[in-house]
């Protein structure tokens, strides 16, 4: 008979088994339960106290031997299947095409970027060479935007049987098991494409096809129901059903949907910067001690608050991590943050970004539902305009910021294409400016600390989500008007993150 305890350890004990065994032998007054006698199910911090406690939720059992874990996965040969078009091979198309393997139907999966080793080149020449390949960056290419932005797997999801069922696949494929018990799972960018090369050998080897360079340009549509695409080389590839999972980044896919009169939609979307304090300073304000020592890993944070009915929060907090240049085009300055596994970078970054309301955008009226996106694409260029060639981002001390001074110097930055002092307070249009000055003043309060010039504020944080949606039926969850087109993930406007978007891609492709 199994039970389950929890323990609440100091983070040393916690990270020793026999530690962990004696303080279970003690709740449960017994001296024979042994090591392999028991098995983690969670783990998380709790430092809402000085002592820093990590609690444990545990399943004991004197009659049960908990082996090594072993995950199996029912992956069909689909060879001579019928096929399923995939747009886009981020987390929505990759698990949208392990799960038609297991369903008996053959992936087509069309990536209009490269394989991750190539794609690794093209993103070394962002940092060293501010070159941008807008085919092959850090948003576009094998894994999608999440492959070399950090691989952080927690959501906001309540489906905790849909989330298990993610994580366990990305074990299957040479994941840590640690992500299984982790309330705040994170593999690392650094680990992250050998998975996602091991999910395309999966599918390669059950008989479904992966198509990298690949871009599709048109949409063929008869009687308001897809028959497949076309792509940027004039081929034709047709298919009953086709699964459009391209990204937040994707913005030609949203004008060919809108130039088709494929129905699109403006939704709820946030913008601003991503800050950067040094991680040791983080850490003592969020740990309450001088030095975390080697039990602890590097400190998070989630911030929230409302500024004049206007929501302002965190947005992918790397500890311990990089900014990085998330630009898809020349001419446009956008970061986003990744954490390498071990999150042993001198730096802590985050995005804290501001609700986009309708109000916002009343000058882009005249371009209807994609008027979100033009603002979004206005900002990114305004970013870029004192140096249009490079990749160097536009950057100013915190309080500098607050105070509206231009920095007179810059703290050293993770962010490998440079950064060049600009008044952010200028440059960033009004309602994301002031919301941000008067939102780093509460947070300063619940952090005492954080509001420093230590920090530096990077622009723009722009890709958090995309400004627009792909409607779909709420039961078919085929689009309201075309039969046969299956949007989802981040793109489509129903994810934000990487199991999120898992989750919609197996959902959609269990409908298709």
């Amino acid at each position: 008979m199994s039970k389950v305890i929890t323990l609440s350890l100091n983070p040393i004990d916690a990270n020793s088994d026999e530690s962990i065994n004696k303080y279970i032998c003690k709740k449960l007054n017994s001296k024979n339960i042994k090591l392999d006698n028991w098995k983690i199910l969670k783990k998380s911090i709790d430092a809402r106290e000085k002592n820093v406690k990590i609690f444990l939720k545990i399943e004991v059992s004197q009659n049960k031997i908990f082996k090594n874990l072993k995950i199996e996965r029912n992956y069909k040969n689909v060879s001579n299947s019928e096929e399923v078009i995939i747009i886009g091979s981020g987390p929505a198309g990759l698990f949208a095409a392990l799960t038609l393997l297991e369903k008996g139907k053959k992936p087509i999966l069309l990536e209009r970027g490269k394989d991750i080793r190539s794609r690794r080149r093209d993103i070394a020449a962002i940092n060293k060479y501010h070159k941008v390949n807008p085919e092959s960056n850090y948003c576009f290419g094998e894994g999608g935007a999440g492959t070399y932005s950090d691989g952080k797997l927690y959501t906001r999801s309540k489906k905790r049987g849909s989330i298990i069922n993610i994580l366990e696949t990305l074990v299957f494929h040479g994941a840590k098991e640690d992500i299984l018990i982790e309330s705040q799972p994170h593999i690392g960018t650094n680990k992250l494409p050998n998975i996602i090369a091991n999910i395309r050998k999966t599918i390669i080897s059950c008989g479904g096809e992966i198509h990298f360079n690949t871009k599709v340009v048109d949409f063929i549509v008869k009687n308001n129901s897809i028959k497949g695409v076309i792509l940027e080389n004039k081929h034709k590839v047709l298919a009953k059903n086709t699964i459009l999972a391209t990204g937040h980044s994707a913005r030609d896919i949203f004008y060919l949907l809108h130039k088709k009169s494929i129905e699109i939609i403006n939704k709820p979307f946030a913008m601003g910067i991503r800050i950067e304090h040094p991680q040791e300073l983080i850490d003592q304000i969020q740990y309450s001690c001088k030095e975390r020592g080697p039990y602890l890993p590097p400190a998070s944070y989630k911030l929230v608050t409302q500024i004049n009915k206007r929501g302002v929060y965190s947005f992918c907090m790397c500890p311990g991590g990089f900014i990085v240049p998330a630009a898809t085009n020349k001419g446009e300055i956008v970061v986003n943050g990744m954490s390498p596994s071990k999150r042993n970078s001198f730096f802590s970054n985050s995005g804290i970004v501001v609700e986009i309301k309708e109000k916002d955008l009343h000058k882009y009226e005249k371009y209807g539902n994609l008027k979100g996106l033009k603002y979004q694409i206005e900002l990114e260029k305004n970013m870029s305009k004192s140096k249009p060639d490079l990749q160097i981002a536009p950057a100013q001390k915190m309080l500098d910021f607050l105070n509206k001074k231009t920095s007179n110097s810059l703290n050293k930055t993770s962010y490998q294409p440079g950064v060049i002092s600009e008044p952010l307070h200028e440059i960033l249009p009004q309602n994301i400016a002031e919301s941000l000055s008067e939102s780093f003043k509460i947070f300063g309060k619940k952090m005492k600390g954080y509001l420093t010039n230590e920090a530096n504020i990077i622009g723009l944080e722009s890709r958090t989500s995309s400004p627009l949606s792909i409607p779909r039926d709420n039961l078919t969850l085929q689009h309201i008007k075309i039969k046969n087109l299956f949007p989802c993930g981040e793109g489509a406007g129903y994810a934000g993150g990487i199991v999120s978007a898992a989750i919609d891609g197996k959902k959609v492709a269990e409908k298709v």
